[in-house]
């Protein structure tokens, strides 16, 4: 993968594989200003067949989005299906990011040899692979087969739907269709949380929640084959008379020389550069990688990609207590993210996006700050949190369940089901899972537990709650100004 892609527009793209999560930033800066966000003002700047196909090819940023954010939900459904532990949990979280993390690595090699076009069509259909095979089966292993070929498949989308869109649209448009994915990205995280709360109370929902993205992957894939290429890729391949049909007809123009020169001349531009001149002061290449590095490092640091995976389990420990609750609180996360990037898209090159960083990074630190304090003052079980669900709180939140069983009965059947081998199963897995679960059956027999009043009553002060929930919503719209992907 060459490193300028074009010589008065540079287009950077930073794939970095952290152990957390894979970051995939593509943004273009180009010489224009983002005076509207409208769909007029796209097609009116660049012609109808440009943006159409460039919103196909963002479709791709919709489904990232939906299954970034779609685990969040799915988590507090499949751990009491499953009977997850907590680093079960967290595998399954993180079976994407290893998926998103090799494809991160070969998706310039495969974009620059098979095509944007073909890369975005496998993509598609590994997502809808990997979608097809959680459905059937409820097991640990194949899920994370599953979610492993799904993120395979978001991280190379992601590569080469950046790269297409910014090749096919004009150059005082390129900066705002590029937008259009990012925008796609964070309406995708919206809709991810609106599916958890609408499948929260539905009995394995999470299949449904994964089913919903089967059909817009298939339909993108069939829509991608009749697409055109980009013509930068076809002029790559040496074919200008395939590339120039290409621009004819998304320029709508019937000669498209000049742009067929510009962009052999930047080709010729490109290949005089080389991986190791990142490293290097030509063109000061070194400081700009380090940037771009460093951005992403603190993109990382700030913990928003752990709220996006957990962000109902987050809230579910502070007082959201049922699963219901958890996932509608959640879906504030999704709205204010979608509210926060559109106007920081459309104003960040007349702020600033430096301006936009420092005032970013200023509200994020005091709204964590204000989570922290918060947090302190409420008790939380983090056992609790991530643990699978014990048969006593299975059978007692079933309703209907306690009609004619009296508390002795209770200890009686609890006790039997917990019998000396299965209390040294939960202690080799997990101390703190047995210790909880001891904890439980403390509970119906009738003791009081010491750890702390929050805990005995289960109830968390409604003002605590709600702030914690406030400040969660300001540092997600304060990272979105700040750290956001047009910024970054």
């Amino acid at each position: 993968m060459h490193l300028t892609a074009f010589p008065k527009s540079y287009k950077r793209i930073f794939w970095t594989g952290i152990s957390n999560k894979v970051i995939i930033s593509c943004q273009n800066v180009a010489e224009v200003t983002l005076s509207s966000f409208c769909v007029f003002s796209l097609i009116s700047g660049c012609g109808t067949f440009t943006f159409l196909s460039s919103a196909v090819a963002a479709i791709s940023g919709l489904l990232m989005g939906y299954e970034l954010g779609l685990i969040s939900g799915a988590l507090l459904q499949m751990s009491s299906i499953l009977a997850l532990s907590c680093k079960e949990q967290e595998i399954v979280v993180s079976s994407l990011l290893f998926g998103a993390l090799f494809a991160s690595l070969t998706g310039g090699f495969l974009i620059d040899r098979f095509g944007r076009r073909l890369a975005i069509i496998i993509a598609s259909s590994l997502l809808v692979l990997g979608s097809l095979i959680l459905l059937p089966y409820e097991s640990y292993g194949i899920f994370i087969v599953g979610r492993t070929a799904i993120g395979i498949s978001i991280s190379l989308s992601s590569i080469a739907t950046c790269v297409y869109i910014a090749e096919i649209a004009p150059q005082h448009r390129r900066g705002l269709l590029v937008s259009l994915n990012e925008l796609m990205i964070v309406i995708g995280i919206l809709f991810a949380y609106i599916s958890n709360y609408a499948f929260a109370h539905v009995s394995h929902g999470w299949k449904y929640m994964f089913g919903l993205v089967i059909p817009l992957g298939a339909l993108q894939a069939i829509a991608m084959y009749f697409l055109p290429p980009s013509p930068r890729f076809l002029v790559m391949k040496n074919n200008d008379e395939a590339a120039k049909k290409v621009l004819e007809r998304l320029r709508e123009t019937s000669d498209a020389t000049k742009e067929l020169t510009v962009i052999k001349s930047s080709l010729k531009d490109e290949h005089q550069y080389s991986f190791l001149d990142l490293f290097r002061s030509k063109n000061n290449m070194r400081a700009r990688m380090l940037v771009g590095l460093t951005l992403v490092f603190f993109v990382q640091t700030t913990g928003q990609p752990n709220i996006l995976f957990y962000a109902s389990t987050v809230l579910k420990s502070v007082g959201f207590q049922s699963n219901e609750a958890a996932s509608l609180a959640s879906t504030g996360v999704g709205v204010v993210k979608v509210v926060s990037t559109v106007p920081a898209t459309v104003f960040v090159d007349q702020v600033g996006s430096k301006t936009f960083l420092c005032i970013g990074s200023s509200v994020m630190a005091v709204s964590l700050v204000t989570m922290g304090l918060v947090n302190r003052n409420i008790y939380v079980n983090f056992t609790n949190v991530c643990r699978s669900q014990s048969p006593e709180d299975f059978f007692l939140q079933r309703p209907g369940n306690l009609t004619g069983v009296t508390n002795g009965s209770l200890k009686d059947l609890f006790a039997s089901m917990a019998s000396p081998e299965r209390l040294s199963f939960d202690v080799q897995r997990s101390p703190d899972v047995a210790r909880t679960g001891e904890l439980n059956r403390t509970a119906l027999a009738g003791g009081k537990s010491t750890t702390g009043s929050y805990m005995e009553s289960g109830e968390v002060p409604v003002v605590l709650k709600w702030l914690s929930l406030a400040s969660l919503l300001v540092y997600v719209a304060a990272f979105s100004i700040g750290l956001g992907p047009r910024n970054t």
